[in-house]
């Protein structure tokens, strides 16, 4: 192998695909990052297993190879040199890439390719195309309520479904519920639901960055994979074996108490009650006081602490129905009012021991619903 490259182009593939690799590999192989010439570009892939990434490097490919070398050291080495051409060639018999850039050189000692874990693949325009805007805010809005815990499985996973022409996105920990609804470009000739892990969602995510191309999605029959194909980036990933939890019922279908407050007034009140209320399990009392007359409505946010004392932040509101007061874990409140993008957010509640229900003013598609905690004297 005998390649040319820039090295912007070469540092930015490698901090893409380089966060596929686990810290802890059974495997040594899985420490390493594969380059290999493909079509006449360069060909960056990691996995650890669970999640791969791959990614293509615009090149002068002179001979055509292949090679792994510990990624780390790859990716350390590249960002120190000059934004100048790299000149990369594979010693096949000694297992080693050699990288050359202005004064500096370097000889990576690697593994062979052969060792490497195949990952699954697709091509652009194979399988259903998603728009990538819409796919980026569903992820955001759902995997913030996905599991961090391995205790159920299926609840570290994103429940992805698709219905006609409605793709589903849904995530839940037993505390919380996020759902996002949107509408396909097509619709599907049979309907599909896989659990999807939200670590490999939030790096699709972040894969798809701000582009606006298409991004295609595939289900290999009988692989337990999903794969998501980009213009000159790819990301595969296993499947949760399961059943995701039915949440339907736990969505209120109507409530008591409705307000109606700016987004951002909002997330800065909770911002700041969490600053106390971290010291409290993150518990924050909501009141909501309908207005009089011709005065708004309010919404208060409230968290004290027994060491450092108390917060309390009142913001306008527009109140349907009674008083109310209730709690909430108010860090769950700041992830959901984080990724809403209508200035004006509405919370609904039945009774302080009732699920909240947050919405985006405006849109019909964005659901949120949050446990109440215990509300002390």
């Amino acid at each position: 192998m005998k390649v040319t490259c820039l090295q912007e182009n070469l540092a930015k593939g490698l901090g893409i695909v380089t966060r596929a690799v686990s810290p802890r590999n059974v495997l040594p192989v899985l420490g390493n990052v594969l380059l290999a010439t493909e079509e006449g570009r360069l060909k960056l892939a990691a996995t650890n297993l669970e999640i791969g990434i791959t990614y293509w490097v615009g090149t002068k490919v002179e001979d055509e190879g292949s090679i792994t070398v510990p990624a780390r050291t790859l990716l350390d080495f590249v960002n120190t040199l000059p934004n100048e051409k790299i000149h990369m060639t594979l010693d096949s018999r000694r297992q080693s890439l050699n990288l050359k850039c202005e004064s500096f050189t370097s000889d990576i000692k690697g593994v062979d390719a052969q060792e490497f874990p195949v990952l699954p693949s697709a091509a652009v325009g194979e399988g259903l195309s998603l728009n990538v805007v819409d796919l980026r805010e569903m992820i955001t809005q759902t995997t913030i309520a996905a599991a961090t815990d391995d205790t159920r499985p299926v609840l570290t996973g994103v429940l992805v479904r698709l219905d006609g022409d409605q793709l589903t996105l849904a995530a839940a920990d037993g505390f919380r519920l996020s759902m996002r609804n949107s509408k396909l470009s097509a619709p599907v000739h049979e309907s599909v639901s896989v659990i999807i892990p939200a670590r490999a969602l939030s790096e699709l995510a972040r894969l798809v960055g701000d582009q606006d191309d298409m991004v295609w999605m595939v289900l290999p029959t009988g692989r337990g994979q999903a794969v998501f194909r980009l213009k000159d980036a790819e990301l595969s990933s296993s499947l949760i074996d399961g059943t995701f939890p039915d949440f339907q019922p736990i969505i209120p279908r109507s409530y008591n108490t409705r307000a109606v407050v700016s987004t951002a007034q909002f997330l800065k009140a909770c911002k700041a009650a969490d600053i106390f209320a971290r010291q409290a399990s993150h518990s924050a009392r909501i009141t909501v006081t309908p207005g009089a007359e011709s005065l708004p409505g309010k919404l208060q946010v409230n968290a004290t602490a027994a060491e450092t004392g108390a917060g309390e932040t009142v913001i306008d509101a527009t109140v349907e129905g009674p008083a109310i007061e209730i709690a909430f874990n108010v860090k769950y409140l700041v992830d959901v009012l984080t990724v809403v993008n209508t200035p004006n957010v509405a919370l609904e509640t039945t009774g302080p021991a009732s699920p909240g229900v947050v919405r985006p003013v405006g849109r019909d598609d964005f659901i949120h619903v949050i446990m109440p905690m215990h509300l002390g004297k």
